[in-house]
């Protein structure tokens, strides 16, 4: 997609009164092209684009979720005894599955939706920036028509953008239904939404390889009640040197640092960093990767120790 470039202050000016046109044509002119040249530099200023670009990057990478509350329910069975229950007991895994399926096509469509937005917007403010830069006041009144149709359209492609969670909780709008044993009985109420969690990222600095060990640590974001399980995914790799085959291992962790024991020295290995399944997972696209290559030689104080 295309780039934002950033104009200086000096290259987009406001209008000031020129002498051979009529006071009438040439007030109207300054305020038509000050108003332009406001928007420009305000919600559609480089800036301000970038800034929904970034958030778009980011969402991108972040995992998608169902979300179900509350977790747990109170619920009466046929006995009319009342429960509390995992709400995820309750579930059809079939239904749950039908919603998993439409929630990331939603993402999906999102996603592709907001691309377009980004592109339309860019694209936008680089034809208002050249009625600004190249119009004389004759052109630049002729054109003003077409100049306030797309002002128009610019502003509702913007608030549409600025509409969407990024990446915030959008709700999913099916009904989840429960078994079908449990339809004869009264239902706990239960709301279905769409959770999203931030991507992990290495930490670049504190992450680093020994002779036959290496010690990863990644960022999140998320602020987590408690502990939560994570998977790096790491594997060897070949080299024309090297010509043993290449073999790959995942470790689990639950907190986001650990040391990952038994590397060959003098090697390079690619790490990745994930959350596991769940069953209400629904999509990921992206995973952060580093490459760390280990010693040869036994480190002095080498901090790559077992955790």
């Amino acid at each position: 997609m295309a780039g934002i470039s950033d104009e200086s202050h000096t290259s987009l000016e406001i209008a000031v009164p020129s002498k051979g046109h009529d006071d009438a044509s040439q007030q109207m002119y300054m305020e038509k092209r000050n108003f332009v040249l406001q928007i420009l530099q305000t919600t559609m200023s480089p800036h301000h684009i970038q800034h929904y670009r970034n958030k778009f990057e980011v969402f991108k990478k972040c995992y998608f979720y169902v979300d179900i509350e509350p977790r747990h329910v109170h619920a009466r069975d046929q006995n009319h005894v009342m429960h509390c229950t995992d709400i995820m007991q309750l579930i059809d895994p079939y239904q749950l599955l039908k919603i998993k399926k439409k929630a990331k096509n939603q993402i999906e469509i999102e996603m592709l939706l907001i691309a377009e937005l980004l592109e339309q917007l860019e694209q936008g403010r680089e034809e208002l920036r050249r009625y600004i830069m190249t119009c004389d006041m004759i052109t630049f009144l002729a054109q003003w028509p077409l100049i306030s149709k797309r002002l128009h359209q610019l502003s509702k492609f913007m608030a549409t953008l600025v509409s969407l969670d990024m990446p915030g909780k959008l709700h999913i709008k099916h009904h989840l239904l429960l078994h079908a044993d449990l339809r004869g009985t009264r239902l706990p109420r239960f709301r279905v939404s769409l959770r999203v969690k931030m991507p992990l990222i290495f930490d670049r600095k504190g992450s680093f390889a020994c002779k036959n060990s290496a010690k990863l640590k990644w960022f999140d974001k998320n602020q987590e009640p408690h502990l939560k399980p994570y998977e790096l995914h790491f594997k060897l790799l070949t080299s024309e040197i090297h010509r043993e085959m290449g073999y790959s291992r995942i470790q689990e962790a639950t907190s986001t640092s650990c040391v990952v024991q038994g590397l060959l020295p003098g090697r390079s290995y690619e790490f990745r960093i994930g959350r596991p399944d769940t069953q209400t997972f629904i999509l990921v696209k992206w995973h952060d990767s580093i490459t760390l290559t280990t010693t040869t030689e036994d480190a002095v104080g080498s901090a790559c120790a077992a955790e």
